[in-house]
């Protein structure tokens, strides 16, 4: 069986693997798509938390049942699946209270464990979902876009609500498109000029600030002074994310959708003024995935501007330094299997 291994940092390579062993609770399933997230870039690179070499990347996935055996959710070989990447202990603190996405011994698949940049990858039947009505592409797009439906659920937002999203990558956008549908009204900020449009474009927002010396006035000239009450920073950038605060109304909250190796500053006084509340948001919960798939087969989300790369398996060691380029116009990037 071929993976794609990141063996060290900057080098990716096609390699034989054992095939994997399926237990009784697992589904041993044939990877269709594989999104590449920010995560895989930042670990080919040398920057990702958390992180060891040699590992097998991809979490971001699309799969077909090869065998399964009797399971409560029906499932069964030939469904099409989205598989939840987090590998939760189900008996820490956070798991009894149904927070399973920041398990205290948290593996990631991709990350802290293998992932699924190879043919076939055994999971836990408890991390499939059923991906009926929806494409390959829908399906493996379904964890990126869950991320962004959980920061905006973290956050409570109402209709209404003045909201700025720091950020128009892939997580970035996924928290813009579902900041619109939960009433909110969204200011976009990025250094990208295209990416800037593209939020305009897909995820609806109404106001597009280019991120300068000049953005939280710019900010403040949009909202009448009063500044947003809900910041999202999915940068994964240290300056970005210890600026965040001045976007930030009294009374607001800001929100860490992204994750820098790095210590973040503010200003305590700016913070204690406002009565802020700083909240992080990880991963995603099965609600999530959910509720994104319910999204996706009402078609409320296209993926035809979301997904603006390709490439076939064999090529992805060959691509992905192209795709760090900045010429490269990369949003997101899909490996078909």
């Amino acid at each position: 069986m071929r993976a794609v291994i990141c063996e060290e940092i900057n080098r990716l390579a096609l390699r034989d693997i054992a095939e994997p062993e399926r237990t009784e609770n697992q589904a041993l399933v044939t990877i269709r798509r594989i999104g590449i997230c920010g995560t895989d870039l930042h670990a080919y690179r040398g920057n990702q938390p958390f992180f060891t070499y040699p590992r097998v990347l991809g979490h971001e996935l699309a799969g077909i049942i090869e065998e399964i055996g009797p399971n409560e959710a029906g499932l069964k070989p030939g469904d099409q699946v989205s598989i939840i990447p987090y590998l939760h202990c189900g008996h820490c603190i956070a798991c009894r209270s149904g927070k399973t996405n920041c398990c205290v011994s948290m593996q990631v698949m991709g990350v802290h464990v293998d992932g699924g940049m190879r043919e076939r990858i055994v999971v836990p039947v408890s991390h499939l979902l059923q991906a009926e009505g929806l494409t390959l592409d829908e399906t493996a797009m379904v964890e990126p876009l869950s991320i962004g439906a959980h920061a905006i659920r973290r956050a409570g937002l109402r209709p209404g609500d003045q909201v700025v999203v720091i950020g128009a990558g892939p997580i970035g956008l996924g928290v813009m498109a579902f900041a619109k549908q939960a009433g909110a009204r969204v200011i976009a900020i990025d250094r990208n000029e295209d990416r800037l449009e593209l939020s305009r474009t897909w995820a609806g927002v109404d106001a597009l600030v280019q991120a300068n010396e000049q953005a939280a006035q710019q900010v403040a000239e949009i909202t009448d002074g009063e500044y947003a009450t809900a910041v999202f920073d999915a940068t994964g950038n240290m300056h970005s994310m210890n600026d965040a605060i001045h976007y930030v109304a009294h009374g607001g909250q800001l929100i860490f959708v992204g994750l820098v190796k790095a210590d973040i500053t503010f200003h305590d006084p700016d913070f204690h003024k406002r009565e802020m509340s700083i909240l992080g948001s990880r991963n995603a919960t099965r609600e999530d995935f959910e509720q994104v798939m319910s999204t996706l087969r009402e078609k409320k989300l296209n993926m035809d501007g979301y997904i603006t790369h390709r490439a076939n398996f064999d090529q992805l060691p060959d691509d992905i330094d192209t795709w760090l380029r900045p010429d490269s116009h990369v949003v997101k990037a899909i490996v078909e299997l």
